[in-house]
């Protein structure tokens, strides 16, 4: 992969006032200095499915040739005026890197070229009192043709304010009061694309999934779906570039979406839904041996860490490394596999009809605080019978194992409140916390337990090759020990979650 860096700018509709049209903006904030710094001719082409998959979902893809940043770029939205661009080198067809990095939002859809623009560019520098640089300031004259059938011709001006790096983003705010009393004002296109496409007539007009009522339980239940779904397509370059924490969002998304279509059932068809879950099951499984491995190596590595020098024999943090390296390795490549098969573009597909064709059941269209309430409280009796239940085993791994499923019945209820928070409100919200409180005991729990296994195999692997075993069975029985501190305070928290008060406003 090529550079990679994060942008921060507004687009404005310039007025004629500044030197050649671009604004003195000096004095604005710490801008000391507002000096001409060259021209540019920019010519850029930009690449999409034919139905605009990418410009949906405010991802641009560009060939551009003039600039000092020739090359291909893709943009990717992070939020605000944000977005993070990355590189690759001037080739004639789409770079295999950028290609992938963007095949959760095309599904493997063909990508061709939509719109050609062309920019005359002029650039001023904004400074601060010591010279450096806070900004850039560019005038565009804009000229775009649309590349589909039937497109047409545009021509804007533009005005550009980027900040540079490392410079706080309230910049743009202090720069933007400066710019109105100018009679500048914020452009009504987030990006050139996005009014390229419109104004040359080829942007495409979302259409609203059929049958969902405003403030009904559909329209909860939607809205929270489209949500999971646009983050786990979201995260996909993230875990292709292996970015921290990436494989363990995405589960967890995998999670809540699987945990919605099971809650409610009574909102839409299970039998179109089931075979979504069995799916989102599989690639959360496909992920979750990284992510495990992860959890489970620094966990070993923060205990043995903490220990006193004179505490540890042996090569142990050598083992430790050649452990997690045997196993990451695998593990990695297994969650890369996944997002290359046709089977993940198939989920893609169908998590894309599901938001776009809901299959919504008599249960959508009820008064949703009734309905919403029902679909909670019937996992709060799951989550109760799991806990209950779990208490009443005798220690050993029969229990471990029940209180690992109260754990995933724990993340099933909280996951239900999350979709019930904007009929219920604080019930929900409230009851969600609780069930995160016994949740993240209970996972506590299940990492000392698993942390246990893993450490016994490094101990037994040690005494074969002839090095002592004595840290890894200290470290074995402080594992043992925070197991048992956890279970010691579930019946507390249990106490906290199990509240009829809590439930009082849902109906209970």
């Amino acid at each position: 992969m090529g550079k990679s860096k994060h942008e921060t700018e507004r687009k404005y509709e310039p007025s004629s006032s500044g030197a050649g049209g671009l604004p003195d903006l000096t004095g604005a904030g710490p801008v000391a200095e507002s000096a001409p710094a060259g021209a540019d001719e920019l010519d850029a082409v930009y690449h999409d499915t034919a139905d605009l998959r990418l410009a949906a979902a405010s991802v641009t893809l560009r060939r551009r040739t003039g600039g000092a940043d020739a090359g291909w770029h893709l943009k990717l939205p992070l939020g605000g005026d944000t977005r993070e661009e990355l590189r690759a080198g001037l080739s004639d067809d789409v770079p295999e890197e950028l290609r992938a990095l963007v095949l959760s939002r095309t599904r493997g859809a063909e990508l061709l070229p939509v719109v050609r623009i062309r920019s005359d560019r002029a650039v001023r520098h904004l400074r601060d009192a010591e010279g450096g640089l806070l900004a850039e300031v560019s005038l565009d004259e804009v000229r775009a043709d649309s590349l589909l059938a039937g497109g047409g011709h545009a021509e804007w001006r533009e005005l550009e304010v980027e900040l540079a790096d490392g410079v706080h983003a309230s910049l743009l705010d202090t720069v933007e009061k400066k710019l109105r009393k100018k009679g500048v004002v914020r452009a009504g296109s987030p990006s050139k694309l996005s009014r390229a496409l419109r104004e040359t007539g080829s942007a495409v007009t979302p259409v609203p999934p059929p049958g969902v009522v405003a403030g009904s339980p559909g329209s909860y239940v939607l809205a929270y779906l489209r949500e999971q779904v646009g983050r786990l397509v979201a995260l996909d370059p993230a875990v292709r570039r292996e970015l921290p924490d990436a494989v363990h969002q995405m589960r967890v998304t995998c999670r809540r979406l699987r945990g919605c279509l099971r809650s409610y059932r009574s909102v839409l068809d299970r039998r179109v839904t089931d075979p979504v879950r069995a799916e989102l099951r599989w690639l959360a499984g496909e992920l979750g041996v990284a992510r495990d491995q992860d959890v489970l190596g620094e966990r070993i590595g923060a205990a043995l860490a903490e220990l006193p020098e004179e505490l540890v024999l042996g090569p142990v943090a050598a083992r430790l490394r050649v452990w997690e390296v045997s196993r990451d390795a695998g593990a990695l490549a297994r969650a890369h596999d996944a997002l290359t098969t046709s089977r993940y573009l198939r989920l893609l597909e169908a998590l894309d009809a599901l938001v776009r064709q809901p299959p919504l059941r008599a249960g959508a269209r009820r008064k949703p605080a009734r309905a919403v309430a029902r679909a909670v409280l019937k996992e709060y009796g799951r989550f109760a019978g799991r806990v209950e239940h779990a208490l009443a085993q005798p220690p050993g791994r029969a229990r471990d194992a029940e209180l690992h499923e109260a754990r995933k019945a724990a993340k099933k209820l909280r996951y239900a409140a999350e979709v019930a928070r904007g009929p219920l409100g604080k019930p929900a919200t409230r009851l969600g916390k609780r069930a995160k409180a016994v949740q993240r005991l209970l996972g506590d729990h299940q990492d000392a337990v698993v942390a246990q296994d893993a450490l016994r195999e490094l101990a037994v692997a040690a005494h074969g090759a002839g090095e002592s075993a004595f840290t890894w069975g200290l470290l074995h029985g402080r594992e043992r020990a925070v197991a048992e501190a956890r279970l010691a305070e579930l019946p507390g928290a249990w106490r906290a979650a199990s509240d009829p008060a809590l439930r009082a406003p849902l109906g209970h």
